[in-house]
């Protein structure tokens, strides 16, 4: 009996210890994985809090809390089963996948780039339109989708060869780290010049704390934008040369990867940072470049498609001194009628 139960016990043990390890190599796993979506969490983080800009502060944070829930439905009920059947049964189809969302940065951070150089807001970010809650965070939904979709194919694409049960285990941690990490921020931003504010009411250093809190708020906002275009532009960049490199198309990737060895060869000490500096610059500026061949796409195509009937609706309801006509009357309408002026029997 006695040994039996020693045998249970060793048996218990070994078991801890492959959970313990199981558990180890999850972490590992989605720590290396989540570190490659760094671009896309940023930008995520930089464009949430404009989605409760016209809002009344109280209404913020549950409204954040409703996209963070909807971010969580698009991962765990389309997303993360859409990746496991992919990588599963035609994971060729991820790099080609993965270079889409790649491309997808690139012109979401050149739009950026071009945003600021014309002066003019990036999808129209700059209109403030109070719009009801429900429109609003199925907005809000609808872009997370897009975002969330690039983070967990960047992330499978890290840990592509684990064992099935590892690849889900490992993307539900970080569908639900990033998503967590994200809002929290997004929830800090906005509710940083409320703490601002009611701390500068106060006497003292707490004061001069507050109103600091208050003015670094427009600083914050602009610091994770830049931060967040540039690693987007980045990331995608990145993207594309490691996927041409995958899909036997290995000029690009070998130029870089020569110049990063050159660079890292003739720094000395500093030769790992150097070189990885030169292969971030060296993806962000085929990023950039990308990025700004298909907005230029998009507006000879799609954009230039969509303003042709807004200008044509402006033409037709705008006199030639500026002025939009009045709508004539009901009479006035019954009166033109021809049915109307038609002699009655």
């Amino acid at each position: 009996m006695a040994g039996g139960l020693v045998a249970l016990l060793d048996d218990v043990a070994v078991l801890a210890r492959a959970a313990a390890a199981s558990i180890d190599d999850i972490g590992a796993g989605a720590a290396k994985a989540g570190a490659k979506a760094a671009g896309v969490v940023v930008d995520d983080a930089a464009v949430t809090p404009q989605y409760v800009r016209s809002l009344a502060a109280e209404r913020e944070l549950p409204i954040i809390k409703r996209i963070a829930l909807g971010s969580l439905r698009n991962k765990f009920f389309i997303i993360l089963p859409a990746m496991l059947l992919l990588s599963q049964f035609v994971p060729w189809l991820l790099t080609p996948i993965l270079m889409l969302g790649g491309a997808y940065l690139c012109y979401e951070g050149a739009e950026k780039v071009w945003a600021k150089i014309a002066h003019h807001d990036a999808h129209g970010a700059g209109e403030e339109e109070v719009q009801d809650e429900t429109t609003l965070v199925s907005g809000a939904v609808r872009t997370d989708l897009i975002l969330s979709a690039e983070i967990m194919v960047i992330s499978l694409n890290e840990v592509i060869n684990e064992a099935f049960w590892s690849r889900l285990a490992i993307l539900a941690v970080v569908a639900v780290v990033i998503t967590v990490m994200v809002y929290g921020v997004v929830a800090l931003i906005v509710k940083m010049d409320d703490a601002g504010l009611r701390l500068s009411q106060r006497s003292g250093a707490v004061a001069t704390f507050g109103r600091g809190l208050v003015r670094a708020m427009p600083v914050v906002l602009t610091v994770l934008t830049v931060v967040g275009t540039a690693a987007m532009l980045w990331v995608g960049g990145h993207i594309l040369l490691l996927g041409t490199n995958e899909l036997n198309l290995h000029f690009l990737y070998e130029a870089v990867h020569h110049v990063e060895v050159a660079a890292h060869d003739s720094t000395g000490a500093l030769g790992g940072l150097v070189g990885w500096l030169v292969n971030t610059v060296a993806s962000a500026i085929l990023g950039l470049i990308v990025g700004a061949l298909v907005v230029l796409v998009m507006t000879l195509t799609l954009h230039r498609r969509k303003s042709k009937p807004a200008a044509a609706t402006a033409a037709a309801t705008t006199r030639t001194d500026g002025t939009i006509p009045a709508q004539p009357s009901r009479a006035a309408q019954r009166r033109d009628d021809p049915a109307d002026r038609a002699p009655r029997g």
